[in-house]
């Protein structure tokens, strides 16, 4: 039997749950058809089976708790009743399914059928071939976008005076009460498109989006966003020379986002455009290398009120710059030093997204007493970063304190002698809150004295700003080194850049690459320009994984170097409120073990997260029918990672349900044949074609881009000529169905 279709249940073995005295129901036992693409639901075998193990229920409870005046049954009686309603179930099912006929017809061209055993390790191993192929061509359009952005800021001149008109995506084709177009909101064409999921776009040109607390035409703005125009020819470039690209982009340092395709962009509700590129994972993570934060915070009696306010609200914003690769913790100080989280003493815990939420919810709770004694703090902070640098724990590599107060007394220096001159490895970043400038002096001598960076915030709308600035510290030396570390996002949806229900529910990882200044004037002071970005959709990365070739228990599954998944059959990211899906808090940190339960020690999740390729079989327990019934199988899981990614691709094949390969073999006009019958269809959602790059081909069904293939109507169709080869075989074995099936339907009688 070939893969293309099959009316064979894909549960081929119903006998695992079974009832004293009830009968099992085989399968043909010369039949080797385990594969049903075309049905993802319970057949007619479990429909048989759950029947009569309901109906032996119900009939074994009547007997076993007879009323007063009743007889009771006896239980071989009610066997009986079981074992004849089955079977005449059976008989019947068999008559009218033509089970019976389709494994004939598969039996009588044996001759021609060509078995072969599936190689698991080869065969994931070709998926991460194609998958590495796939990203790397997204890599190649990032790098030319880095070259082509660092050549035109080495070709720009700053002009303090720059007038210039650009697309702003808020205000395009917006007009005043004159029916003139806005000032930076020109008329901007926009055509739906299929390929960014029908939203309104312009693939000629991008535009440029700021948050609504960034002047439009600052001087930094203009510039940054003139300088930037000479990426357009090569966003365009990029799509035609790939057209899987999606969204390419590049975030400014200054604030500004240009994003290709040019898109309209939408204030919330209140009117306000919150989206800032700078506060995003790709771009975080590309202008740093992993690191290692402690934060100290002042809760000492000077800063109650609005002091205290603008703490939690800076400390908040440093953590929404940190990723899965850094590691955090925090102390409040005062008298005595709190660990916020007592669990936490002592340590350094990942910054994933669990552990950021956790530690936000602390920070509110805090509250302010007594007097800020910040020697102890910084004493704990250098010793807890000591122990992990020694013990190569941690991020490895950038280490860093934030010191959050309102000001500070004597006793610190003894403590940089100590830990940190006169290699000043861990950086100190000083947060003076408030408008009293009493301590500036001294909060700006510890953060010059230990490389880091001053900056006093005085209200709330500062901390966004005042923190980033931490972040262009910490990438000079990539700066100056020119280390364009290619860097890889865990998944996640994107919310806050889409609003349309399609994109925003959508999972995706991105590819992004620091862009730095390359004038030899600035190039020692290492000034990070930005970052660029390219998004790919986990859905269309999976497609190169098709399940076809993994039989009706297989699926393929992928995971990050820590361990988190990107994509796996079982991830359910999403909830529904009301008629509304929402992402559930912490879908994109979903670990391995979660999903594939190891009754020993964690063999698999351990060998893909030190990307090792290899095998591993396990028992597992398969829910079906929304958890109502469930099947023990014996899975094989075969791994190896994705060259020059940080991602790990699993594939799982079921024993006795994708060990072998039926390959038929026909020919094309007598497949064409039965496969253009009225009475046929095939599975739209199979990729027999790929029809949503092109656009001549977007319109088409997968029966008609076949069609097209096979006639050779069009050469620049790209099909699975191995599944296509299949569908064709097994329409012209099940084309005698429809005659059986059209015989009962006029027998009257029946």
């Amino acid at each position: 039997m070939g893969w293309g279709c099959s009316f064979l249940s894909p549960y081929p073995d119903p006998s695992r749950i079974t009832m004293p005295g009830l009968p099992r129901f085989y399968p043909n036992p010369g039949s080797t058809h385990n594969w049903a693409p075309c049905h993802q639901q319970p057949g007619a075998w479990a429909f048989l089976q759950k029947t009569t193990v309901i109906l032996w229920l119900l009939l074994s409870s009547t007997s076993l708790a007879p009323t007063w005046g009743q007889t009771k049954i006896p239980l071989e009686t009610v066997k009986l009743w079981a074992e004849t309603f089955g079977r005449g179930l059976y008989d019947t099912v068999t008559r009218y399914s033509g089970s019976l006929l389709l494994q004939k017809k598969y039996k009588d061209v044996e001759s021609s059928l060509q078995i072969e055993e599936v190689d698991g390790l080869e065969l994931v191993r070709k998926f991460s071939e194609d998958m590495k192929n796939m990203l790397r061509r997204k890599v190649e359009a990032v790098k030319n976008l880095v070259e082509a952005a660092e050549e035109a800021d080495l070709n720009h001149e700053f002009n303090a005076s720059l007038v210039f008109d650009y697309y702003n995506s808020v205000l395009i084709n917006e007009k005043d009460e004159n029916g003139n177009y806005v000032e930076l909101g020109a008329e901007f064409v926009l055509e739906s498109n299929a390929h960014f999921s029908n939203l309104r776009v312009n693939t000629s040109i991008s535009n440029v989006q700021l948050p609504t607390n960034v002047y439009n035409k600052d001087p930094d703005i203009l510039n940054g966003v003139y300088m930037s125009e000479a990426l357009n020819p090569v966003f365009v470039e990029n799509f035609q020379r790939d057209p899987t690209l999606t969204w390419q982009y590049f975030g400014s340092a200054t604030g500004f986002f240009r994003i290709y395709p040019g898109i309209k962009w939408t204030p919330d509700e209140n009117g306000v455009i919150t989206f800032d590129c700078r506060n995003r994972g790709w771009y975080i993570q590309a202008a740093t290398s992993p690191k290692d934060i402690m934060i100290l915070v002042d809760i000492s009696g000077s800063m109650k009120g609005l002091r205290m306010a603008i703490a939690k609200h800076t400390i908040i914003t440093i953590l929404d710059t940190l990723g899965e690769n850094d590691f955090v913790n925090i102390i409040a100080y005062n008298d005595y030093v709190h660990y916020i989280e007592p669990c936490f003493k002592g340590i350094l815990v990942q910054a994933d997204r669990d552990n950021r939420e956790h530690f936000k919810q602390l920070v509110e709770e805090l509250v302010v007493k007594g007097v800020g004694v910040v020697d102890q703090a910084l004493n704990e902070a250098f010793q807890i970063l000591k122990k992990f640098q020694e013990a190569r724990q941690g991020s490895v590599c950038n280490q860093a304190i934030m010191l959050i107060t309102d000001g500070a007394v004597e006793g610190y220096e003894p403590i940089f002698q100590k830990y940190n001159w006169p290699d000043r490895k861990v950086r100190v970043f000083t947060y003076l809150i408030g408008r009293e400038v009493s301590f500036a002096d001294r909060l700006k001598w510890i953060a010059c004295n230990n490389k880091g960076y001053y900056t006093q915030i005085s209200t709330l709308a500062d901390a966004q700003e005042n923190v980033m600035e931490y972040l262009h510290v910490l990438s000079r030396p990539m700066v100056i080194n020119h280390d364009h570390d290619i860097i890889w996002t865990e998944a996640y949806m994107d919310s806050k850049l889409f609003t349309s229900k399609s994109q925003s529910l959508m999972l995706l990882t991105t590819v992004a690459m620091p862009v730095f200044s390359k004038k030899n004037e600035t190039r020692s002071h290492g000034i990070l320009l930005g970052v660029v970005g390219s998004d790919v959709t986990l859905r269309e990365l999976m497609k190169l994984a098709p399940r076809y070739k993994l039989g009706v228990h297989g699926y393929a599954f992928m995971n990050t170097n820590n361990g988190y998944i990107l994509s796996h059959p079982d991830l359910r990211p999403l909830y529904r409120e009301g008629k509304k899906l929402k992402p559930k808090p912490n879908y994109n940190s979903v670990d391995l073990s979660e999903v594939e339960w190891e009754d020993k020690a964690e063999i698999l999740r351990t060998a893909m997260i030190n990307r090792e390729t290899g095998s591993f079989t396990m028992d597992v327990k398969a829910p079906l029918d929304k958890g109502k019934r469930v099947l023990f199988l014996t899975n094989d899981y075969f791994f190896t990672d994705i060259s020059d990614t940080p991602f790990s691709l699993g594939v799982v094949l079921s024993q006795g349900h994708g060990e072998y390969v039926l390959l038929g073999n026909t020919s094309v006009e007598e497949g064409l044949h039965d496969l253009l019958h009225p009475d046929l269809t095939v599975a739209n959602d199979w990729i027999y074609c790929v029809t949503d790059i092109d656009p001549d081909h977007r319109k088409l069904s997968q029966l008609e881009a076949m069609v097209r293939f096979l006639t050779g109507e069009d050469p620049d169709l790209e099909c699975d000529e191995e599944l296509v080869r299949e569908v064709l075989f097994d329409a012209v074995v099940t084309a005698p169905m429809e005659a059986y099936w059209t015989a009962l339907a006029l027998n009257i009688s029946e």
